[in-house]
């Protein structure tokens, strides 16, 4: 949770929109990061300009170490986030970097408007039981399991985890204060 990181780590925690100038950073983390390799559709999409609050390398004292990358996708008349990355380099986990990460999207699909963001959901290895507790922490509840998700990973299994973007909180603030 983020009450666990103190106030100089959080201001050491800076984000910068995936642009093509540091789409080369993007990849490299990747690769250390992740068990396989995206494609390139995966990174043309992440540098599309709809994707700039969304797509963020995260950045710890000016030097980046991990990053988030998120689609907007419309289903069934609903405006979702689908997260496809969020990690951070081994050395810097468990200082909240992680959940100051979370919490800092979470915060702004809220305040997105154009369009309204009303779900962020993505997937967690069935293996990965570390990862999915994270995500219920911050308020993700599992919501079905993907069969056969991923392809040259096993399990092949995935979680489908999902979280009700909090815009009630967020209008509410403002008639309170009158």
């Amino acid at each position: 949770m983020t009450q666990s990181v103190d106030r100089p780590a959080k201001a050491r925690v800076s984000f910068a929109a995936v642009t093509p100038n540091n789409l080369g950073t993007v990849r490299k983390l990747n690769s250390v990061l992740f068990p396989i390799k995206y494609s390139e559709k995966f990174y043309g999409d992440i540098i599309r300009p709809e994707a700039e609050d969304f797509c963020q390398l995260i950045y710890y004292n000016d030097i980046p170490i991990g990053n988030m990358c998120c689609r907007l996708e419309v289903h069934n008349g609903q405006t979702r986030l689908y997260l496809m990355t969020l990690a951070v380099l081994a050395p810097y986990r468990s200082r909240g970097i992680g959940s100051y990460s979370l919490k800092h999207l979470i915060d702004t699909a809220a305040a997105h408007t154009k369009p309204k963001i009303d779900a962020i959901y993505l997937h967690v290895q069935v293996s990965n039981a570390d990862a999915k507790r994270f995500y219920e922490r911050h308020g993700f509840a599992q919501v079905g399991v993907y069969e056969n998700y991923y392809k040259k990973l096993t399990p092949h299994d995935a979680w489908i985890l999902e979280l009700q973007v909090p815009h009630a909180v967020a209008a509410a603030a403002p008639a309170d204060a009158k």
